[in-house]
């Protein structure tokens, strides 16, 4: 590739993953192109009400969409594909290339989202080579993580060669039979890697991750000591395990019936592609288990990270329709809480154990393993590449941190590496690395129950109204600026010694002695005898001023709505002196 002498450098911008777990979103641009790698999204926090999902602030990607010439997926987690269908609501992406199983369970989600037609989806295998625009040429190659169908990409580029590890860990004796292609990464360090952008999950834990084989004999042990039913949860997007699930519930005679629409379609797409072979037989709809004897019985469900609207947390708050805990029934968590996630899975495990379960969990029962790398793993992924520059990726601060000091013990030198956040502008030619710059690097909300984004002033009225409550004052006002009654008050969440009837009376004194003052603001001469009367303009100036009094006089920070009745039209004089109204517009309208 020839390179462009006015721009020789590339731009790698990470809009997500790093200081933090989740959005994985990392933008390429060299010119006037810009490659996308991965596009995932996170989950709220609890502050966060109403938002389903979290994504990167994608500002700049819309302000560029002019230069989007493709997308590369590394592989199918929802950190890493969950943001697509929501991006490509807002601008195209040409075409998008990943592993089969990723753009399997992709094209269902761009189907459902209705924005299927504005991509073309292209499957990949390992060793594959394609061309993205000019200056991009893309390489997959396989490497092991805890979904299937995997991949490690480099990145050819005009000025060198950029490997981006994906999410990775050295499993060498993989479940599927696909090892890392550990000879291809050797290959690259041989010829000069450039820049490694390298998994930092695991950074701080010495040694090698285990391989997802090692948590085989550990389940076999917890099936064989059931005695009534099974239920086992775990990542829905972790084939391996799951294959190893169902390859046991085979073992011990058990019949599997799967819980949970996420896991339902990823074991579908597996099976399609062979990621997951069992008899037909095995899997049955839950309605077929239930004349089975309980130590027949394997229930597979969603849940593991205790997510609210799960399978395994709404049978734990005994909300589930079809499925009660029992006495003597064995429920397994094959995974460990991600960070931020361990308070909801210790209550459901806590409401599973008062309701007669037996609960195996924990990281000494060696029922679950990293999909990441450890240390070791880290510094093999160093040794075979031999980049001349690095750059920690995917994981929050003190991870980042500690990798760079692997990656210096390593013999990479601390001014041929940089720790960078979200939004970072990193320059890289063929000799040096540096942060010149940032792009807006915030997060973007979505209440996928009104299919809208969720602004910051209208999360901050959420959180303040399940802080500190709602008062909402109902008022009418007459022609002449007058409350034609008393206006009503009604509190929702809020804590005050002060009577309602007080408040009542004092919110009416209130109201009178604004319109008093600044009616006038409002209500200016018209034709004859009808005046000209700004009612938004009124109740947002009552609302505002409504609100600043109550919050002093309650000492605390409730939401104020005003709900303010428009009288009709003003009397108008007839020919017998007599007085009418007429309606409004509006109502009219109605």
């Amino acid at each position: 590739m020839a390179k462009n002498e006015a721009d020789s450098a590339l731009k790698i911008i990470p809009l997500g993953g790093l200081h933090e777990i989740g959005k994985n979103t990392c933008v390429f641009e060299y010119d006037d192109e810009i490659v996308l790698l991965d596009a995932g999204l996170a989950f709220p926090t609890e502050a966060m009400h109403g938002v389903n999902i979290v994504l990167p602030d994608m500002t700049y990607l819309r302000e560029n969409r002019h230069k989007i010439k493709g997308m590369i997926v590394t592989h199918g987690h929802e950190d890493h594909i969950g943001g697509i269908a929501f991006h490509l609501k807002q601008f195209e992406i040409p075409v998008i290339y990943g592993p089969r199983l990723a753009m399997a369970m992709l094209e269902g989600k761009l189907e459902e989202a209705g924005v299927r037609d504005r991509t073309e989806l292209r499957s990949v295998l390992p060793r594959d080579v394609v061309r993205i625009g000019k200056s991009f040429f893309v390489e997959y190659i396989r490497n092991t993580h805890s979904i299937a169908d995997s991949f490690t990409v480099a990145l050819h580029t005009p000025i060198g060669i950029v490997i981006h590890t994906g999410d990775f860990k050295i499993d060498h004796t993989p479940v599927d039979g696909e090892r890392f292609d550990l000879q291809r990464l050797a290959e690259h360090g041989e010829k000069g890697v450039l820049c490694l952008l390298s998994d930092s999950t695991n950074s701080e834990v010495p040694g090698f991750t285990p391989s997802e084989r090692s948590v085989y004999p550990n389940l076999d042990r917890v099936f064989s000591q059931a005695k009534g039913r099974l239920f086992v949860t775990t990542f829905a997007s972790s084939v391996h395990r799951i294959n190893m699930i169902l390859d046991l519930a085979q073992k011990h005679n058990r019949t599997v019936t799967v819980v949970g629409r996420s896991m339902l379609n990823l074991i579908a797409h597996a099976r399609n592609l062979g990621y997951i072979k069992c008899p037909d037989n095995l899997l049955q709809p839950l309605h077929s288990v239930r004349g089975l004897p309980d130590e027949k019985v394997l229930i597979l469900t969603t849940g593991s990270q205790g997510e609210p609207m799960s399978a395994m947390t709404r049978i734990a708050n005994k909300e589930h329709p079809h499925i009660k805990i029992r006495e003597g029934d064995t429920v397994v968590f094959s995974a460990n809480p991600i960070p931020g996630n361990t308070i909801a899975v210790v209550n459901t495990i806590d409401k599973l154990m008062l309701q007669g379960a037996n609960v195996v969990y924990g990281r000494d029962k060696g029922i679950h393993v990293s999909g990441h790398g450890c240390q070791e793993d880290q510094k093999l992924m160093i040794a075979l590449t031999k980049p001349k520059f690095f750059v920690p990726f995917h994981g929050e601060h003190r991870m980042l941190v500690k990798h760079a000091q692997t990656a210096q013990s390593m013999g990479i030198p601390a001014e041929n590496m940089i720790i960078i956040q979200n939004g970072d502008i990193v320059e890289l030619t063929e000799d040096s690395i540096s942060v010149s710059g940032k792009v807006p690097s915030g997060i973007e909300l979505v209440d996928t129950t009104s299919s809208g984004m969720v602004s910051a002033k209208v999360l901050q009225e959420r959180q303040r109204m399940a802080s500190e409550g709602i008062v909402t004052i109902a008022a009418a006002i007459d022609w002449s600026g007058k409350l034609l009654a008393k206006p009503e008050i009604h509190l929702r969440g809020v804590v005050t010694s002060i009577e309602r009837s007080l408040l009542q009376k004092w919110v009416q004194q209130r109201i009178e002695e604004i319109l008093s003052v600044r009616w006038s603001e409002f209500a200016q001469p018209g034709e004859g005898e009808q005046p000209e009367v700004d009612w938004g303009g009124l109740q947002g100036t009552l609302e505002r001023e409504l609100q600043r009094s109550i919050r002093r006089e309650l000492q605390c920070q409730p939401t104020v709505t005003l709900l303010m009745q428009i009288p009709d039209e003003p009397p108008v004089k007839v020919a017998d002196g007599r007085r009418r109204r007429t309606r409004t517009a509006a109502q009219v309208a109605s």
